[in-house]
């Protein structure tokens, strides 16, 4: 029995695919489920435009983070800290706070879980820090904020 898988189930197959499968199997536990239905050219041809549809979506996507990555081009995130006396800065600037400075200087709202460099922005002056905008069928779009840290007076 042909089958189009509508959720990902261990051992069989991933949303989406046509994969073949006992009879007993597809007719008493998978279609009863909602795990799949039967591949009819109806159902095909519903695939296919699913699938279509979602490339579209997918390119919009990549279209959007471009336009995003350019425009972090072009910004510098500030931010103050305080000094100790030997000069070296006190705390760090964490993503989250580079998040929320984003978003209240240049109103970009960015995940904080999409930063590629983990690491806190400890030290004075300018850090380039790598945010992943979009990963995808259409490929991957990476951005690079700047954020400027300066000493409080």
């Amino acid at each position: 029995m042909q089958i189009i898988m509508l959720k990902d189930v261990k051992g069989v197959g991933k949303k989406g695919e046509v994969v073949q499968v006992s009879d007993g199997y597809g007719a008493n536990f998978l279609i009863p489920r909602g795990l799949a239905v039967l591949a009819s050219p109806e159902s095909l041809n519903r695939l296919k435009a699913e699938e279509a549809q979602e490339a579209k979506r997918q390119v919009a996507l990549k279209e959007e983070a471009e336009e995003i990555a350019k425009r972090l081009e072009h910004i510098e995130v500030k931010f103050t800290a305080k000094a100790g006396k030997d000069g070296r800065m006190f705390g760090t600037i964490s993503p989250k706070e580079i998040e929320e400075g984003m978003k209240k200087q240049w109103g970009i709202t960015i995940d904080k879980r999409k930063f590629i460099d983990k690491y806190p922005a400890n030290a004075f002056g300018y850090t380039r820090l790598k945010i992943e905008l979009y990963k995808g069928s259409a490929g991957q779009v990476i951005g690079t904020v700047s954020v400027h840290i300066e000493e409080e007076k």
